[in-house]
């Protein structure tokens, strides 16, 4: 199947996809200064610049899109351009490649690593998996003030991890 644009006007649409605030990681964000969570965005100082920072919890979350990450329980992640075939799947094989890469060097550094996908932000499902990594790190943070590591709830540092149910 042959493209319907001309090269020159693929290559002005391609242009035009955004890597930064996107749609996806604009809900994303919204979701967690709704919820009072302070974030960091597109922290250059760590491998692989990630979307969201949060760095009370040394939470590093990166927002893909299924297709150019290659999400595998996805169709959009799945579906591989016929036309220059091969370009597109060493295109692809990089984007995997780059992407354990910078997961594997920010748990060096100590930090934890969430990927949240465009279809799960869609449906609503990444609030549950949101809400749960974050109560998972708050709760084994250690904190100077107690010997057993567990942060002791007070009105300052409480947040709300609304049940399950309540997170859509």
């Amino acid at each position: 199947m042959t493209d319907c644009f001309s090269s020159e006007e693929r290559h002005r649409i391609m242009s035009r996809i955004k890597g930064k605030n996107t749609e996806p990681e604009r809900r994303v964000r919204s979701f967690l200064h709704e919820k009072g969570f302070r974030f960091r965005l597109h922290r250059s100082d760590l491998p692989g610049s990630p979307d969201i920072v949060l760095p009370r919890y040394r939470l590093a979350v990166f927002v893909h899109g299924c297709f150019w990450h290659r999400h595998r329980t996805c169709s959009r992640g799945t579906s591989t351009p016929q036309n220059n075939r091969e370009f597109w799947l060493r295109k692809f094989q990089k984007n995997v490649s780059r992407d354990l890469e910078k997961e594997r060097a920010l748990r060096s550094l100590g930090w934890k690593v969430l990927v949240l996908w465009e279809c799960e932000i869609r449906s609503g499902a990444y609030a549950k998996a949101l809400l749960s990594e974050l109560r998972d790190t708050q709760v084994h943070q250690q904190d100077p003030c107690t010997d057993s590591g567990r942060r002791v709830a007070s009105s300052k540092t409480s947040r709300h991890f609304p049940e399950p149910s309540e997170a859509s």
